[in-house]
C-alpha cells in the first residue's frame, strides 16, 4: 500500500472513529436543573432543543441536533418526563426521546382535607392544569357520571400511591383517582353499607369524622359505633371535627360552646345527620371501621386524660360527663384552651 493511500485510510478511521464518537460516546453535561428533562404538552423541537442545551442535559448540541433530524426526532416530539441519565449518548438520548419513554411519576396521596388540597397535590406534581381540576371538582355535571357531586367529589380519593405519567391531564388524572374508588367499592362492600342504610358515600364521609377523631386503628371501629348508634336513635353527631372543619380552622385545640354554634350544614352540633360529604380523605382503616364497626350500646366517648389517644366509652350522659370531667381537667393543667 502506497504512503497516500495509508493516510487516507487513517484519515477514514478517525473520521469513522469519530462520527462514531459522536453517536454512541456520552455527551451530557452537568444537569443544572437534574436528571429530569420535562417536555410540555404542545413544546416544539427547538424548546426541547434550548431546554437540553440551557438546562445541561446536553454537552455537545450540534452534534445532538444534527442526529436528531437524520433520526426525524423534529417530527416525532413526545410530552412527557424523561430520566437522562449521566454518561448517556445521543443515541441513547434521542432513542428515549423519540419512543416517547418517559419517567412515570408516584403520587403518595395521605390524609387531604380540602379540595384544594388535592388540586395542590396533582398541580405539584403533574402537569395537569389547577385550574381546571378546580373546576371539574366544583362542576356537578362532569361529577355526575362518577356518581358524585360537588360535595362528595373528596370520596373519590383513598389515600394510596397513584402512579401517573407526568403530561396527564386533570380529567384523566380525576379519572384514575375514580376508577380507583369504583373498584374500591366492591358487591361486598356495597351491601355491609346497605345493611347499615348508608351508601358508599355515606360511609366515606362517616369514616372521614373517625380519621378526624382519631389515630389509634383498634378503637376506630368502636367510633364509628358511636357515631352509628346515634343515627340510629336520632342524635346529632356532635363531632368536634366537623366544627373545626365547617369554621375552616384545624389548629382548634379545644371547642367550645362559642363555635359549635357555628351555622354550617358541616357543622353536625348545628346540622343533624350526616355532613354533605367528607371533611377529609379518610383511610382505608377508618372506611373499613365504619363498615365492619362492632355492636355496642356507646353513645358517647372522650379522650383520655392521659393524652395517649385512647378513648372512654359510655352509654349514658351520666357517665360521659365524668370522663369529660377528667378530660377537662387535664386540659386546664396544660393550659389548652
Amino acid at each position: 500500500m502506497g504512503k497516500v493511500a495509508l493516510v487516507v485510510l487513517v484519515i477514514l478511521l478517525v473520521v469513522g472513529g469519530f462520527a462514531a464518537y459522536k453517536v454512541f460516546g456520552p455527551n451530557t453535561d452537568g444537569f443544572r436543573k437534574g436528571e429530569y428533562l420535562y417536555i410540555p404538552t404542545g413544546a416544539t423541537y427547538e424548546q426541547v432543543l434550548n431546554a437540553l442545551d440551557k438546562e445541561g442535559f446536553v454537552k455537545d448540541i450540534n452534534s445532538f441536533a444534527f442526529l436528531a433530524k437524520k433520526a426525524q426526532y423534529p417530527d416525532k416530539v413526545k410530552p412527557g418526563k424523561y430520566h437522562i441519565k449521566k454518561g448517556m449518548s445521543n443515541y441513547d438520548i434521542i432513542r428515549m426521546l423519540r419512543s416517547g419513554r418517559q419517567t412515570s411519576v408516584k403520587i403518595v396521596i395521605n390524609k387531604l382535607r380540602t379540595k384544594d388540597d388535592l388540586v395542590k397535590v396533582i398541580g405539584a406534581s403533574l402537569e395537569a392544569d389547577s385550574n381546571v381540576l378546580r373546576q371539574m371538582l366544583n362542576d356537578q355535571v362532569y361529577l355526575s357520571q362518577f356518581g358524585l357531586g360537588t360535595n362528595t367529589a373528596m370520596c373519590a380519593v383513598i389515600p394510596d400511591t397513584y402512579e401517573f405519567w407526568w403530561n396527564t391531564s386533570a380529567d384523566k388524572a380525576f379519572r384514575k383517582l375514580a376508577k380507583y374508588y369504583k373498584d374500591y367499592w366492591t358487591a361486598e362492600r356495597k351491601q355491609k353499607a346497605h345493611a347499615r342504610n348508608l351508601t358508599p358515600t355515606d360511609v366515606v364521609t362517616l369514616a372521614s369524622i373517625v380519621e378526624e377523631e382519631t389515630n389509634n386503628n383498634a378503637e376506630k371501629g368502636t367510633i364509628a359505633s358511636v357515631y352509628l348508634n346515634r343515627m340510629k336513635v336520632g342524635m346529632r353527631l356532635q363531632a368536634d371535627p366537623t366544627v373545626k372543619f365547617a369554621v375552616g380552622d384545624f389548629t382548634i385545640k379545644r371547642i367550645t360552646g362559642a363555635i359549635t354554634g357555628t351555622a354550617s350544614p358541616y357543622n353536625t352540633y348545628y346540622t343533624a345527620g350526616l355532613p354533605p360529604g367528607p371533611i377529609c380523605t379518610p383511610s382505608k382503616k377508618s372506611i373499613e371501621a365504619v363498615l365492619n364497626a362492632p355492636e355496642t350500646n356507646y353513645l358517647y366517648f372522650c379522650a383520655k386524660e392521659d393524652f395517649s389517644g385512647s378513648h372512654r366509652f359510655a352509654s349514658n350522659y351520666a357517665d360521659h360527663m365524668k370522663n369529660a370531667s377528667l378530660y377537662q381537667k387535664a386540659l386546664n393543667a396544660r393550659g389548652i384552651r
